[in-house]
């Protein structure tokens, strides 16, 4: 049973939600964040009544980490530097963010002998381009962009640290998380576009790229079962619903939920790259049979899911 544990990234958007949830569990948490890529709204609320410690700290500062007071039987590492797209434009920063700074918590527990950590991998892109859709948990990681690979590198170091020094540690490799709070991603995107110019939507490649998604509420589900159910040792799940969308049928749907009419779509296929961007893989879809058999299985479908989110961005 968790009683007191560290959340990384716990100011973003799953993180937030992350919080939410350990404390409604009376669990005692404690936040590091740099604030890089969200703000401490959705803690206030916990700060003001003393359930959360919060720390404005990088994970790549180690001595930062290694500062707080710690007696955590549990650590959930979701900080990272989440975009593909600054992967390939930046790749010494996502390394150093989501390679190193993995490390750095890796070592934070080794040192301050802290036996169990959640960590937010990546289904979407450690395994590349896949010959075999839906993609299960043990296929050849071949990842196609720098972000990709930095995730796969942080899995190997969770891999080795779990046998060395007798660390348990579980892996979710993520789908594309959506939801209320989230502020990218391609159906935020589209909602603004549309927002702005009722008229047309431009969409990034062909429009054909399918991928796997998975709801923010049923993401949660995910992180409490699985972290409440820790094996000995190193192990990951894929962590996603078993659904597989097309980019253009994310759009219909949203043209629908904003209920607009006659909208042109234009597609954006500069450059030659069959995905929307560099890095970007065309085409994904989990295996979650392993999840599945744990006993966690998603419950709100992609289309359900896409109308909670606009609504909420409508009314926000």
């Amino acid at each position: 049973m968790i009683k007191n544990a560290l959340v990384t990234g716990g100011c973003g958007f799953i993180g937030s939600y992350l919080v939410d949830t350990l404390i409604e569990k009376g669990i005692t948490v404690t936040v590091v964040d740099n604030l890089s890529a969200g703000t401490t709204t959705y803690l206030q609320k916990h700060i003001k009544t003393h359930s959360a410690a919060f720390y404005q700290y990088d994970i790549r500062d180690l001595d930062n980490l290694l500062s707080i007071p710690t007696n955590f039987d549990f650590i959930f590492h979701l900080a990272a530097q989440p975009d593909v797209k600054i992967s390939v434009s930046n790749p010494q920063i996502d390394f150093e963010i989501n390679t190193v700074g993995t490390f750095n918590i890796l070592e934070l527990m080794r040192k301050k002998d802290i036996p169990n950590l959640v960590f937010a991998g990546s289904s979407g892109t450690i395994y590349g381009e896949p010959d075999l859709l839906p993609t299960p948990e043990n296929y050849p990681l071949k990842p196609i962009s720098n972000y990709g690979a930095a995730k796969a590198a942080a899995e190997m170091y969770c891999s080795s640290f779990a046998s060395l020094y007798d660390l348990n540690i579980v892996c979710l490799r993520l789908g594309n998380i959506f939801g209320p709070r989230s502020t990218h991603g391609v159906m935020y995107d589209f909602f603004h576009k549309l927002n702005k110019d009722p008229s047309k939507l431009e969409i990034l490649g062909d429009g054909k790229q399918t991928k796997s998604y998975l709801y923010i509420s049923d993401t949660i589900e995910a992180f409490t079962h699985l972290s409440n159910n820790i094996n000995k040792g190193y192990d990951n799940y894929n962590v996603s619903s078993d659904e597989a969308i097309s980019v253009v049928d994310i759009a219909n749907e949203i043209v629908n939920v904003m209920n607009l009419k006659d909208v042109t779509f234009t597609f954006n296929v500069s450059g030659g790259w069959k995905g929307g961007w560099k890095g970007d893989v065309p085409n994904t879809s989990m295996n979650i049979k392993k999840v599945r058999q744990s006993g966690w299985s998603p419950k709100i479908s992609i289309k359900r899911g896409i109308k909670h989110y606009i609504n909420w961005l409508s009314n926000s």
